[in-house]
């Protein structure tokens, strides 16, 4: 199927990915970036054009899920600083490096690094609870989470959220406060990609995914304040392990 011609018919699969990919990332705080890619990816999108498009989506379903994660109150506004900032300065590079230079390389060195973060989780999990504390390795986790999202079509969950809860932050308000930062994040790389793209980088098949995804955004944040915390955390760890294995394996192969 051409992406770049998609019918009515077409677009209702996008329709529940893109819901079933927002309900998990508004309530893990990772995935929708990862599931998304990789379905365009597997249609024949081009890398760039793939990133180009989830993060044009990604603005509007981060814009809805950050609302909702605040009139939760699942947002620690002073980490939502010290992420946003750098996030937005690496995900500006990463779309600039991705639009011109191949970073495909790195990936399988990331994935297998997000792998074993994802085993730690689950066994963090089980032994539920710890003592939390305030992370103090922030910025360079924005810095680099953007970079990664934004060369890579997702990761900005998965790097920045997995990291903060190794460092021993509360998973509902880091999971809330890594959603919200992500809209000036997806917000940035979709204009990047613009500039360097132009608009026909992006395809019919990225309404579907809008549409689901948008629909999909309260419902994350309702989750991630109803979950108990240790549940958060094991299915945070699962999310990332397998969506890493997969990864790793698309990438090897």
């Amino acid at each position: 199927m051409d992406p770049t011609s998609v019918n009515l018919i077409d677009i209702v699969p996008f329709i529940a990915v893109g819901f079933a990919a927002q309900v998990v990332d508004g309530a893990l705080g990772m995935a929708f970036g990862v599931i998304s890619n990789t379905l365009l990816l597997s249609l024949g999108v081009p890398p760039a054009a793939a990133s180009a498009g989830v993060h044009t989506v990604e603005t509007f379903t981060t814009a809805v899920s950050g609302i909702s994660h605040a009139l939760h109150r699942n947002v620690n506004w002073k980490l939502f600083l010290r992420l946003m900032i750098p996030g937005v300065i690496g995900g500006a590079l990463g779309a600039y490096v991705l639009s011109n230079i191949d970073a495909a390389t790195v990936k399988p060195f990331i994935l297998g690094y997000l792998t074993l973060i994802g085993v730690y989780l689950l066994v963090r999990a089980f032994h539920y609870p710890p003592h939390n504390k305030e992370p103090k390795v922030v910025e360079p986790l924005g810095l680099v989470g953007g970079f990664l999202d934004a060369a890579g079509g997702g990761g900005w969950g998965p790097v920045v959220t997995s990291n903060l809860l190794v460092q021993g932050a509360t998973p509902r308000t880091t999971i809330g406060t890594v959603n919200t930062a992500e809209f000036f994040l997806t917000l940035t790389i979709s204009v990047t990609f613009i500039t360097q793209l132009g608009l026909a980088a992006f395809t019919l098949a990225t309404v579907g995914l809008l549409i689901g995804g948008v629909v999909a955004a309260p419902f994350g944040a309702f989750l991630a304040k109803r979950v108990p915390a240790k549940t958060l955390l094991a299915l945070v760890g699962t999310i990332l392990t397998l969506t890493s294995i997969y990864g790793l394996y698309r990438a090897l192969a």
